[in-house]
């Protein structure tokens, strides 16, 4: 099948997301049906083709930079839109790790024989026809199209109008593996339009769409949490935290501290509270506010943790609201809590926390495996930086994002999070009795 109409050729946003959206679900079949070779050669010529055109991508994506600058865009959604050689050689690590990954889909499980004479088992299965909604993130584009790939899916991209060029430039280099592993061009298409009616329309698709995966602000997650009428694997904010227990090594604390923060600003993994626990407050925290303050990180404090730290000599701090507890900043603006111990730090996490990445520093193991049941997130870690909480690092090739609902798929959606189980049985003339 010919890919639909580019948006540009027509005045009906609705029936282009439809043609588009159409298309993909008639490459949903084939592509679900692809072997393990056909796919793992298109992932191979999609990173080829990624390194060969890295200068074509690299000037697309910095007139993308040029005109959101002029635009008026924030610095973080800047750095989410900014592409490097450094940043286009890991797109392409990340699909070679994809394509080295096991295929997922045909594997059979947990076959187990029954009374009646009957094996019953699960066999893993694609979900379909996935949706990727998105903003400033180019990298998106490749990630998801190298994971739908592998897991059988066929999909339908919706980056933000700021990324549009950087994204033309990257679904072009996906199409042209496509058609040369022989396999549908349309199982990957991006909705070529700016036109924000095009949203609206593809969340609304169900007969074509079968999951929607949001990766945006919380404004965007909020809407198609209202409109959409196909399912979503979605997280709304990433309000992470990091607790410094008691019989923690300080050094390590520090560097995990830092990282989680400063590391980078504007990812849903980054440390956006600091709990501290009171017996080492005095020892750690302005320590650990000198190295925020060389940074420019901005500390919103408890009234415990203000006055240790103005006694300090510490400048420009502010006392914490109520409300900056659940504010993800995104930005070098950080909320520091003094807490009595484990319970609180556990209580204050699940009360204000969204469920995303939370980490202890201590070398207590009684108090680290607690903190591991007990804290209600998709990723929970100890002694390591809440930035770890990502598709690649986790050694899922890159994911297609992150979830903290607790259906289907939490925490970095890799491959397995793409594709579902189905009952398999296997007979050999049973027939059921009375």
């Amino acid at each position: 099948m010919n890919a639909p109409t580019p948006a540009s050729a027509t005045n009906d946003i609705a029936a282009y997301v439809r043609g588009v959206c159409a298309a993909a679900r008639a490459a949903a079949a084939p592509l679900g049906r692809a072997s393990s070779a056909a796919k793992d050669r298109c992932l191979a010529l999609l990173a080829q083709g990624l390194r060969e055109q890295r200068d074509a991508i690299l000037a697309a994506n910095a007139a993308d930079v040029e005109r959101a600058r002029a635009g008026g865009l924030d610095s973080a959604a800047l750095d989410r839109l900014a592409l490097s050689a450094k940043s286009v050689e890991a797109m392409a690590l990340g699909v070679d790790q994809i394509a080295r990954l096991p295929d997922p889909i045909g594997a059979i499980s947990e076959v187990r024989p029954m009374p009646s004479g009957i094996q019953v088992g699960r066999m893993r299965v694609p979900l379909g026809v996935i949706g990727i909604i998105y903003e400033s993130r180019p990298n998106v584009t490749v990630d998801a199209a190298a994971l739908c790939l592998k897991s059988g899916n066929a999909t339908v991209l919706r980056g933000g109008s700021e990324a549009i060029e950087s994204n033309r430039v990257l679904a072009r280099i996906v199409g042209d593996a496509l058609a040369a592993a022989a396999l549908p061009r349309t199982a990957v298409q991006l909705i070529d339009t700016t036109d924000r009616a095009a949203v609206g329309h593809l969340i609304t698709l169900p007969e074509y769409i079968d999951v929607i995966v949001p990766r945006g602000g919380r404004s965007l997650i909020e809407r198609l949490m209202r409109e959409s009428r196909v399912p979503m694997i979605k997280h709304l904010d990433g309000i992470c935290h990091v607790y410094v227990d008691a019989d923690a090594d300080l050094d390590m604390a520090l560097r995990i501290a830092d990282n989680a923060k400063t590391q980078r600003y504007g990812t849903c993994n980054t440390m956006e509270t600091l709990l501290v626990a009171a017996p080492i407050a005095p020892a750690f925290l302005p320590a650990v506010a000198r190295l925020y303050a060389a940074k420019g990180v901005e500390l919103r404090c408890c009234p415990e943790t203000l006055t240790l730290l103005q006694a300090a000599g510490i400048p420009g701090l502010r006392p914490a609201t109520e409300a900056d507890w659940g504010t993800e900043y995104l930005a070098p603006i950080l909320s520091i809590r003094t807490v009595p111990g484990l319970d609180e730090a556990i209580e204050h996490i699940n009360a204000h926390g969204s469920r995303h990445t939370d980490a202890i520093v201590t070398n207590h193991h009684g108090r680290a495996m607690r903190f591991l049941r007990e804290v209600d997130s998709a990723s929970v870690m100890i002694n390591a930086s809440t930035r770890f909480a990502d598709g690649f690092e986790y050694g899922l090739g890159a994911e297609i994002g992150i979830s903290n609902d607790k259906l289907h798929a939490r925490g970095p959606v890799g491959l397995e999070g793409l594709t579902s189980l189905k009952y398999v049985v296997f007979g050999n003339g049973e027939v059921r009795g009375g």
